[in-house]
């Protein structure tokens, strides 16, 4: 770990790889689904961002390696020329003073044939729980096709060929989304993942797909450029992990090889777990205080804890949807404003662009 001592607070300065973060703030991933057709980004996507650039460190939204790893309608890619797109989106943080990674989230079996015109795919033919969001409306989740045993490294390799055309749109970095029952998360899964082949059965095998992900993007933008998101015990879209704290125990032994930028846990596991994991990871830690569209929001006193307890960056969700200049809100302790979910993804600018800063009143 670097940067860290007993008395760190929040917004203290923090070595993250090369990048000198000025706060230990991190914008959490979210899906806003405001790409144009074909998933380009758009100049609304650069404001918002933008809007956000005091952040320590801003994750963006999920975005698509691939057509077939497309979740959800509206979603931005990096896999075509969609990467010129993005350009005037890291221009604008970095303008602003900030920093900026991409998410990369491959959706697996977390969509539709209405959403992307193909089949999804996953480690084994088991639909995900629930209704899958497509253009004509929620669907239930369809079974998807069991990759053969020769497309799984292709799969893997998607992640890194997307890091590259991050890398080269501008970003500082990228973070595979190895969480929340999407691709890399299916394969950790002990019931989503019903293989019998190396990729498939104990711990081993079931490992694997996250770290060959990660190593090829290593591989391609180097080792400071790429983290992990995790959520550990975890069970959305229905998977389930069977001996979790040892499954997460020897992902991250695995991934310590790697001298990564950061992994990226999500508070879905015991306390205990979790302090575990922070244990036994050697390099730096992001923590989301609570789980996903949980009833909680991180809040700076969960922050606080989570800092006490080892984490070196939090992760703020849907504080920062609202309050694009949370950072100083948290300095100052002003009060947050609250975030309409109707607008989460709805699409256009109310919502997304409409947020103020803080108004001083005499």
């Amino acid at each position: 770990m670097t940067g860290k001592t007993s008395t760190t607070t929040l917004l203290d300065r923090y070595l993250l790889g090369g990048l000198e973060l000025p706060n230990r703030v991190v914008m959490a991933p979210m899906t806003r689904v405001r790409a144009a057709a074909g998933g380009f980004a758009t100049p609304s996507m650069a404001a918002y961002y933008a809007q956000r650039a005091t952040a320590g460190l801003i994750v963006t939204e999920g975005v698509q390696p691939s057509l077939v790893g497309q979740s959800n309608p509206g979603t931005p890619g990096l896999y075509t020329e969609q990467e010129a797109s993005w350009r005037p989106v890291t221009d604008a943080v970095h303008a602003n003073g900030g920093r900026i990674f991409a998410q990369i989230m491959h959706g697996g079996r977390v969509s539709h044939p209405d959403t992307a015109g193909l089949r999804p795919v996953g480690p084994s033919a088991v639909a995900a729980v629930g209704e899958v969001f497509t253009p004509a409306g929620p669907r239930p989740a369809p079974v998807p096709r069991a990759l053969d045993l020769s497309e799984v490294p292709e799969q893997a390799r998607s992640y890194s060929e997307a890091a590259r055309r991050a890398v080269d749109a501008g970003f500082d970095g990228v973070e595979l989304h190895g969480a929340n029952g999407y691709l890399i998360s299916q394969f950790l899964s002990s019931n989503a993942n019903l293989r019998t082949d190396s990729y498939g059965g104990p711990i081993a095998h079931r490992i694997r797909f996250a770290v060959e992900a990660v190593a090829a993007a290593v591989d391609t933008v180097g080792a400071a450029r790429t983290a992990i998101r995790l959520s550990p015990g975890g069970t959305f879209w229905g998977v389930e992990e069977t001996e979790a704290p040892e499954l997460y125990a020897a992902l991250l032994a695995e991934l310590a090889r790697f001298d990564l930028s950061y992994v990226h846990l999500e508070a879905t596991a015991e306390e205990e777990v979790l302090v575990g994991l922070r244990r036994a990871w050697p390099g730096s830690l992001v923590m989301n205080p609570v789980v996903p569209m949980g009833p909680k929001q991180t809040d700076r006193t969960a922050a606080d804890h989570w800092l006490g307890l080892g984490a070196d960056l939090i992760s703020f969700g849907r504080a920062f949807l609202a309050n694009p200049d949370l950072v100083e809100r948290l300095r100052t302790g002003l009060p947050l404003a609250p975030a309409d979910p109707a607008t989460y993804y709805q699409g256009g600018d109310a919502g997304y662009l409409t947020y103020p800063a803080y108004q001083y009143t005499a």
